[in-house]
């Protein structure tokens, strides 16, 4: 494990005494995380979804059954963990995942330099009421799963950020030790791939209190930031921020990876199709 878990809430401490917001970064490939610390961020998380979106999927392919989560953020990790120079990198872990003996898995995560993990992919992106996501927790591989995972991370001394969708998943990973919770708005809406279905701002900033006001009545060392949903741009996110109490950053995934790489190359394409050599 690269940075122990007392360095990283130090640092991240440190940056909200400072007055600067916390931001992580999802890095899919090894260019988006040299490049995402170099702009700063404070985190860099690696997850499956990270290789399907700059594969030019949407993130959601990363609860399907197209690859082994797990096994694909070991992988990523050899390509990313090597050009981080000075930032923490989590790993996204499918807790729910039924072949893995979490105690045995966390540990050889933290053995390849990861420093912290998140709870991804997650049950949580599957509607509660949906007669899927309760046969998911019926059958043993619900929710719950995912807050024995941060609770093992917690326990082995990793960083621990996972994300919650309500504030009874607030409270339940606050109690399980989690370091940083984040409030997760739904998948990231702008973009060639992104949702074109999300809540407005004023109604996600309203569920990002909720959520913030949840855990920290479990633990008031606990820290929240925001994710995904209409939080998209730095505008949005500096929106939720100003209209919240509390609420210390953002974690951005398609927006800080794909989202401007995507501007990125076709702009830069069609500066050269416009080349003039007549």
């Amino acid at each position: 494990m690269k940075f122990p878990r007392s360095e990283s809430l130090e640092r991240l401490r440190s940056t909200v005494d400072s007055g600067e917001p916390i931001i992580g970064a999802g890095a899919g490939t090894g260019i988006s995380a040299k490049f995402a610390e170099r702009g700063g961020v404070d985190l860099l998380i690696i997850y499956n979804s990270g290789r399907y979106r700059m594969n030019g999927r949407g993130s959601l392919a990363g609860i399907l059954p197209y690859g082994d989560a797990n096994e694909i953020v070991v992988e990523m990790g050899n390509e990313v963990i090597p050009v981080v120079e000075d930032t923490p990198v989590l790993a996204g872990v499918n807790g729910t995942d039924p072949f893995r003996e979490m105690e045995v898995f966390i540990e050889d995560l933290r053995r390849r330099g990861f420093s912290g993990v998140q709870n991804f992919p997650t049950v949580g992106l599957i509607d509660e009421d949906s007669s899927f996501r309760q046969n998911l927790e019926e059958t043993g591989m619900g929710y719950d799963k995912e807050i024995e995972m941060i609770r093992e991370a917690s326990d082995q001394g990793m960083l621990t950020c996972p994300y919650v969708f309500d504030e009874d998943q607030a409270r339940a990973m606050a109690e399980a030790g989690a370091d940083v919770v984040v409030s997760h708005m739904g998948l990231t809406t702008s973009g060639d791939i992104g949702a074109e279905t999300a809540l407005d701002l004023d109604t996600a900033a309203e569920r990002v209190q909720a959520h913030h006001d949840a855990a920290k009545a479990v633990n008031d060392d606990v820290m929240v930031i925001c994710h995904g949903g209409p939080i998209a741009w730095p505008d949005d996110a500096e929106y939720v921020l100003n209209n919240t109490e509390g609420i210390v950053g953002f974690f951005g995934a398609s927006s800080i990876e794909r989202l401007p790489t995507e501007e990125a190359i076709e702009g830069q394409a069609r500066e050269f199709k416009e080349i003039d050599f007549r």
